[in-house]
């Protein structure tokens, strides 16, 4: 039996996660539960897992949390010291709370030495020289749940990454993938969070319709798997059945196959270096008939650009390309921008700022909310 900790309990991925592991509670024990703010979803959540810790991020919350878990043996916490404490707490942690707000909680967990299920792409994209160092110093081990990530780490089956040609993730093209410029001009925040195959949050979905998130999994490619961008190619595979390939030196190429489905790379990594059942639904390749691919427009999709030119340039360059992508995104979201000003914002943004990484998290995070007050007073400029 497994003891877990879910950062992120009540997201699209721990929800996920919960389907798996409360479907076979012989393989499971739930040690803490986190959320942002709902308190009624977390504290249901922690009473049917018979969590042992329930954790809201959001301090001003924590006697209400405390009401709905009155009558239980469960512990309840809010804040920053309470998520790290959650993080530490079982020897898996699935940590997917979304964006930088998971960055500390998961070094928590690094340090600690633990196995950590990562499906918050930020913590590698802002700080994944710090994370990297700091996991081959503690012994602790990463295991990717995006789903591209974790085709690629199957199909690499725990083999150096020395025989490698190349890495190859693949992108739906989101919802405007034959869209013309003129046309993405006037797309809506709905269209944009209506993403084709996958279901995911909101932020998420806006990114796939930019294809920043493709920009940020190359990064987080680039840490996890130790390649140079060069080696890391992106192609567009509107059928989401192949989520990533592994071109080996000889020529060979692997894939990994699959329904859309998170439950699928989430389930491995819950039973890793095993393998569980799940509920996804089975992938029938007569149904599918047919596999295209296409390479991704880099004038329509500026974002897949700024993410190489990022981490080609290293220090704190991708800290900024997350920081005001999260910024452009959430003003879009609120109809403050249209949608290409989103790469257009993340672009001035790295203009902007040329700065080193910091050595430390809290110095990370620093910068990190400095970056987005800047990106918030452009934006400010743009609508006075």
């Amino acid at each position: 039996m497994k003891r877990i900790a879910i950062l992120g309990a009540t997201g699209s991925i721990g929800t996920s996660t919960l389907d798996l592991v409360e479907a076979a509670p012989e393989q499971f024990e739930v040690a803490a539960v986190t959320a942002a703010s709902n308190v009624a979803e977390l504290a249901g959540i922690a009473r049917r897992t018979r969590a042992r810790l329930a954790v809201i991020a959001d301090e001003s919350r924590l006697e209400m949390l405390r009401e709905a878990l009155s009558g239980t043996n469960i512990q309840a916490a809010a804040g920053e010291s309470a998520l790290a404490e959650a993080a530490v707490s079982a020897d898996l942690v699935i940590a997917a709370i979304v964006g930088t707000a998971g960055l500390a909680p998961v070094m928590a967990a690094v340090r600690a030495g633990r196995t950590i299920g990562l499906a918050n792409k930020e913590a590698l994209v802002s700080a994944g020289a710090l994370m990297i160092e700091e996991a081959q110093r503690t012994g602790a081990t990463l295991l990717p749940i995006d789903s591209e990530h974790n085709a690629i780490f199957q199909c690499l089956a725990g083999q150096d990454c020395d025989k490698v040609a190349r890495l190859i993730l693949t992108a739906s093209g989101g919802p405007f993938r034959a869209f013309t410029l003129d046309e993405m001009a006037g797309v809506t925040p709905a269209e944009a969070v209506a993403h084709p195959n996958w279901s995911m949050g909101a932020k998420i979905s806006v990114d796939s319709a930019t294809m920043m998130n493709k920009g940020l999994e190359l990064i987080e490619a680039h840490h996890l798997f130790g390649l140079p961008e060069s080696r890391i190619d992106i192609i567009v595979h509107r059928q989401s059945v192949i989520h990533s390939l592994v071109e080996y030196a000889d020529g060979s190429m692997l894939a990994q196959l699959g329904s859309p489905d998170m439950r699928v790379p989430i389930g491995h990594i819950l039973a890793w270096p095993r393998r569980m059942a799940t509920q996804a639904r089975r992938l029938d390749l007569i149904e599918v008939a047919r596999l295209d691919f296409e390479a991704p427009d880099p004038v329509r999709f500026p974002a897949l650009r700024l993410a190489r030119e990022a981490l080609k340039r290293g220090g704190a360059a991708p800290l900024t390309l997350n920081a005001a992508n999260e910024i452009a995104v959430e003003a879009f979201r609120a109809s403050q921008i249209s949608f290409p000003a989103i790469a257009a914002l993340v672009e001035a943004m790295l203009d902007a700022m040329d700065r080193p990484l910091p050595s430390s998290i809290p110095d990370v995070l620093a910068l990190d909310s400095e970056v987005r007050a800047i990106a918030r007073e452009r934006l400010a400029k743009l609508s006075a």
